[in-house]
């Protein structure tokens, strides 16, 4: 028996390097999409609402909060990435809603969504 040739063995290693990388890399976006940072509700105006991404579609909104009167309206920005709830989301432009949202940090790339805030649940809101 002839010992492992010490290219062979660097490839091996280097196969298995690889393979642990893209585990833990792997296991680090699992945790970034099913652990949340915070959640919560927020209330305002749907003001803008499109599908955007050149290769990785999301839904990019923006909620115009509600403020007193007199005063300048702070903007959420928010990512939805379920085409029904973006369906029922469209349908509201223009309105009071209230959404329901998750705050993911650390999630690399645009590719995921232009936000850290995804929309799970919007809400019709009275005037």
């Amino acid at each position: 028996m002839n010992p492992t040739p010490p290219a062979k063995r660097l490839t091996r290693a280097l196969a298995a390097g690889l393979v642990l990388v893209l585990l833990l890399l792997g296991a680090y976006l699992w945790l970034a999409f099913h652990f949340s940072y915070s959640d919560g509700e927020r209330a305002g105006f749907i003001q803008k609402f499109s599908r955007k991404g050149w290769i990785c579609k999301t839904w990019e909104g923006e909620l115009a909060l509600v403020a007193m009167p007199g005063s300048t309206p702070e903007k959420f920005f928010f990512t939805v990435r379920d085409d029904d709830l973006a369906a029922r989301i469209n349908a509201l432009v223009g309105q009071r809603v209230a959404v329901v949202y998750d705050q993911h940090k650390g999630l690399p790339g645009d590719c995921f969504g232009e936000t850290e805030y995804f929309v799970r649940e919007v809400k019709a809101v009275g005037p």
